[in-house]
């Protein structure tokens, strides 16, 4: 694919998941966060091959960004998560 045709793409991927972020009811948040991060894990794994891969050095340079990136997402959901989970555990006494 050109670049073109990918930052289109990413463009029209990073809008739609805006929106239909935004359009989330809050109750619906936790298990919608796991989820979530279960798909950052997933990114993870395939930032690490392709920081891993060798091939030119630009993309061992943008894998290795992609894995800070999807770690700090990937520890920042479970944590957030986390905390969200000990809130109703309060609540419920």
């Amino acid at each position: 694919m050109s670049l073109v045709t990918n930052l289109t793409l990413f463009v029209l991927a990073a809008f739609l998941g805006y929106e239909i972020i935004t359009q989330i009811p809050t109750n619906l948040h936790t298990p919608l966060m796991s989820g979530a991060n279960a798909i950052s894990g997933i990114t993870l794994l395939g930032s690490v091959l392709v920081a891993g891969s060798g091939e030119t050095t630009l993309a061992t340079v943008l894998g290795f960004l992609a894995v800070v990136m999807a770690t700090i997402n990937v520890v920042g959901g479970y944590l957030v998560s986390h905390f969200m989970l000990a809130e109703f555990n309060q609540g419920g006494r």
